[in-house]
């Protein structure tokens, strides 16, 4: 079954507990929460502080995106926060190798995205040091943007690349995913699929989430 993590970005944050409350009552599987820092994307979001006060009273995973530039300066700051996941962006560090070693030192799993433009064959030689890749299917940045479709092509593309080095890294997509059109994304072979608006712009987010779940 597939599993769901939906992003924050698009919940209400005058009520950020009880829209985290119902997500995880309603099925998810992993917070996601989008750190930018107005330099790497065109948006300020949230830091440390936030993610601790939500693992105060949250038992589900913290899935953290670190859209943000010198991410390295950052790291244990967000680990002590409470991330359980820790990714950040191939196009942020000149020393991908070295990144990654420091967020798996931490005890953290260690996740690299890479925006739609991005070769997805450039992670190749790190695939089996990562535990999770996330495929960015907008331009990030910005919640409610429509899905770039040939971003089904660099899925299929890593995960055969996976298969063949026999690994156990996990594909997570982020950016305009749908009811309409998270079949075709699991088909594609995304195990984690992140959700923004679709979710919190539910009438009955429990009813979605399982709709997305069994995509």
């Amino acid at each position: 079954m597939t599993l769901i993590a939906p992003s924050i970005l698009s919940a209400d944050f005058n009520i950020l507990k009880d829209e985290i409350i119902t997500i995880e009552k309603g099925g998810a599987d992993y917070i996601h929460i989008d750190v930018m820092d107005g330099q790497f994307v065109p948006n300020i979001t949230i830091g440390p502080v936030v993610i601790k006060n939500i693992k105060s009273f949250s038992k589900l995973p913290l899935d953290v995106h670190l859209m943000i530039v010198e991410p390295e300066n950052f790291i244990e700051d967000f680990r002590k926060a409470g991330a359980d996941i820790i990714t950040v962006h191939y196009e942020a560090s000149d020393h991908l190798d070295r990144l990654i070693n420091e967020i798996k030192s931490t005890g953290a799993k260690a996740g690299v995205s890479i925006n739609p433009a991005t070769p997805v064959e450039n992670l190749f030689p790190v695939l089996g040091m990562v535990d999770v890749v996330l495929i960015m299917s907008v331009n990030p940045g910005f919640g409610g943007q429509k899905f770039i479709k040939y971003t089904l092509d660099k899925v299929k593309t890593l995960k055969a690349e996976i298969e063949r080095q026999g690994l156990d890294t996990v594909i997570e997509i982020d950016g305009g995913v749908t009811l309409e059109n998270a079949s075709s994304i699991v088909e594609a072979g995304v195990d984690i699929l992140v959700a923004g608006s679709t979710v919190f712009n539910s009438k009955n987010i429990p009813e979605t989430i399982a709709q997305l779940k069994n995509a």
